[in-house]
């Protein structure tokens, strides 16, 4: 009799953990099914996503000329340089040795890239035109736009200046402007993004 008993206790106790695993699983189903709904909203919209690469062509732009292009909510500056702002950019390069470490930094960069490790083609710098300080525009993409000391950018709220390779040369701006992944397409098209 105590076997009978006992084996009817083990059965209860069996039956009792089966309906507690599945009244979680159906609970954990139903927060899913409600939380997923809200969680997909965070997801970026149609028009973000379709705005997550643009081609620009550049056909047009001459020498010395800029264009600004929006990408992902942000302007773009597409410069095509001089031979004067290549060798202007070229001059203040540090001198990196082959593990990529400053050896020397003779423009005193606070960020210090060489304009070859910003530019995939001499003639062209694309870098989002937004100040690493506090956000705002730099000047510089019209001709009549003041472009500050080294002929670059130049942002008039905090007096951050960049020079023609988008560095960081004077000012409160930690940082040089952000070089956005590109690729070019052909000749004429660059891809962003």
């Amino acid at each position: 009799m105590a076997d009978h008993a006992h084996s009817a206790q083990g059965a209860g106790e069996t039956r009792r953990d089966f309906l507690y695993l599945m009244a979680a699983s159906a609970a954990a189903f139903g927060a899913a099914s409600v939380a997923w709904p809200f969680i997909n909203s965070m997801n970026p919209s149609g028009d973000v996503l379709a705005l997550s690469s643009i081609e620009v062509d550049i056909s047009a732009i001459q020498v010395g000329q800029a264009i600004t292009v929006k990408w992902r909510g942000k302007p773009v500056f597409i410069r095509r340089r001089t031979a004067d702002e290549i060798a202007s950019a070229k001059k203040a390069d540090p001198v990196l040795d082959a593990a990529g470490n400053v050896i020397s930094n003779p423009a005193d960069l606070r960020d210090p890239q060489t304009d070859a490790s910003r530019v995939k083609k001499p003639e062209w710098l694309i870098v989002v035109g937004v100040c690493t300080h506090l956000g705002c525009v730099p000047l510089g993409q019209k001709p009549t736009d003041p472009r500050g000391e080294f002929g670059g950018y130049y942002c008039p709220c905090h007096g951050s200046q960049y020079d023609t390779s988008g560095r960081i040369r004077k000012g409160p701006a930690p940082l040089d402007l952000l070089v956005p992944e590109y690729a070019y397409e052909s000749d004429k098209v660059v891809k962003i993004g």
